[in-house]
């Protein structure tokens, strides 16, 4: 678990350091898996279908808000479904503009739902995300999880039968209107998802702001097993044929990717919690405290050693400083010594002159 929160503490200093350029990698990915998904399933206009143009449109939305990246692939879906049919553009095109009014409404700032939606059905994983937004967003996602779905089954459709919908003339073009109007809106297994995301999402939010410990694993296990509910009991009601495989795999799928939320956003030490109680004039607060689950980083010391214990570095200039000092009392210490010398020279020659003069005076009286 350590060197877990160690590779948490790495990446969100990497992450701080090159936010810039680490977000518009990640749109240029998004961008490519959106426009390959939308040329690939119902690529009918050569020109716009080509690798070059999805390369590009990616490159462009890269440096965009993600709401341009909503529209340039809705205006991509029109024209690919304008070369196929007329009457089907048109119906898409009210759909999309439906969508949008309650898009722009609640959510204007989740657009890249929109786009993730779609591209989790395709890649046969669409259960993550309503584990995951429900543990790191608000009911508001509802919103544009849903037009994603409506997005990914009327886009699936054509791809299944776009040639019943090419019929020509004018009863050909009223029955392509009836018929793509009537699967888009009343897809019995497009209803069933919608609903199931939309209560599992719902249902993992409500947990995971309890109070309760480890309300993020409770929320997640509840959601996808209620996800699992929700779509088996739908498709045995509405009679619609359902991989419970598929199904249960990516449930399990939803449920490790919510673990790794949690280990990111809200890794909590439960062992040491706290309650607080105090009051004042109007109320009682009853709070509970849990601190966080963090470990820094260790730092790297770099201890350098030398090869022979023996050697030192030496400063010229701290070796100037002590001789000049040394230097200062070297006259003193000199000028002393010969002033001490002279004085006993002279005591020694007065002393033999006076020894020298009692003699001369005794040798004279005899």
């Amino acid at each position: 678990m350590s060197t877990i929160l160690v590779w948490k503490e790495q990446v969100q200093t990497l992450y701080a350091r090159y936010s810039t350029y680490i977000d518009k990698a990640l749109k240029f990915i998004l961008g490519l898996a959106v426009f390959g998904v939308i040329n690939g399933n119902i690529g009918y206009m050569k020109i716009a279908s080509s690798a070059l143009v999805t390369i590009g449109l990616s490159a462009v939305c890269a440096f965009l808000p993600l709401t341009l990246m909503v529209v340039l692939a809705s205006l991509l879906i029109l024209a690919h479904l304008y070369s196929l049919s007329l009457a089907v553009m048109a119906v898409t095109a009210a759909i999309f503009i439906v969508m949008y009014i309650f898009y722009f409404r609640f959510t204007p700032k989740k657009a890249w739902l929109v786009l993730l939606t779609p591209v989790a059905f395709a890649f046969k994983v669409p259960y993550l995300i309503p584990v995951a937004l429900g543990l790191v967003g608000t009911p508001v996602c509802v919103v544009p999880i849903a037009c994603g779905t409506v997005v990914y089954y009327m886009l699936h459709y054509v791809h299944t039968s776009s040639a019943a919908l090419k019929g020509g003339g004018t009863d050909g073009l009223i029955t392509s209107l009836t018929t793509f109007a009537k699967q888009a809106l009343v897809n019995k297994e497009m209803w069933i998802m919608a609903a199931a995301f939309t209560i599992c999402l719902l249902v993992v939010y409500t947990i995971r702001r309890l109070s309760a410990d480890h309300a993020w694993k409770i929320a997640i296990i509840t959601g996808a097993i209620l996800d699992i509910i929700v779509i088996a009991a739908g498709s045995m009601v509405l009679n619609v044929k359902i991989s419970y495989g598929a199904v249960i795999l990516g449930s399990i799928l939803a449920v490790a990717l919510g673990f790794v939320l949690e280990i990111l956003f809200f890794s909590m030490n439960y062992t040491r919690t706290e309650r607080v109680q105090f009051e004042d004039d109007e109320y009682y607060y009853y709070v509970k405290a849990v601190p966080k689950l963090a470990l820094s980083a260790p730092k790297k010391q770099v201890t350098k050693i030398n090869e022979h214990k023996d050697t030192a570095i030496i400063d010229t200039e701290d070796i100037k400083k002590v001789a000049s000092k040394q230097a200062v009392p070297t006259p003193k210490r000199k000028q002393t010594a010969s002033s001490n010398w002279q004085r006993q020279s002279a005591d020694e020659i007065l002393l033999t002159r006076s020894l020298n003069k009692e003699l001369n005076e005794r040798q004279s009286k005899k």
